[in-house]
């Protein structure tokens, strides 16, 4: 017995060159938006964890637990209400700025860190020594630092309407 159907040229649907979105569900045709997607993704992992977790830990924590998860409810309700398309350019300027400031900070701030690890724990090795003994640490605080300068450089030259 055969339960596969015959596959034919003329059977064979037309290929679409780009992929329709998913339909909500069949009760609605609207279709999800990337922050109602998040919602209902995070929501789903969130209670199925809750529901596993709740019985195992001291009723104080459950409790804790439970409220965490409603107020985690509220606020990505408050999110998904969000229009990303209303969302202009100028809006997103201090976001971007704060970011790349953000960088910049942290490759400063681990840098210093390191030397201050080296130059304290480790002085018995000479500047050569260091980097080559940490020089993936180094690498990825420069870029670190260097990714946030090139956001602000980036931010900096964006043509003002």
């Amino acid at each position: 017995m055969d339960f596969e159907p015959e596959v034919t040229a003329t059977s064979m649907p037309e290929a679409t060159e780009f992929a329709e979105p998913l339909e909500r569900s069949a009760f609605g045709a609207a279709t999800l938006t990337p922050l109602e997607f998040l919602r209902d993704t995070e929501g789903l992992l969130r209670r199925k964890t809750l529901a596993t977790l709740s019985p195992v830990l001291p009723p104080p924590v459950a409790i804790s637990l439970q409220d965490a998860s409603e107020v985690a409810d509220e606020s990505l309700n408050q999110l998904a209400e969000i229009d990303l398309d209303e969302i202009s350019d100028e809006e997103l300027k201090p976001a971007r700025i704060l970011i790349g400031l953000t960088f910049s900070g942290f490759g400063a701030l681990f840098l210093v860190l390191l030397l201050l690890y080296l130059y304290l724990l480790h002085p018995e090795l000479s500047p050569v020594e260091q980097v080559r003994e940490y020089w993936y640490q180094y690498i990825w605080f420069v870029c670190l630092g260097v990714a946030g300068m090139m956001m602000l450089g980036r931010e900096a030259m964006r043509p003002k309407d």
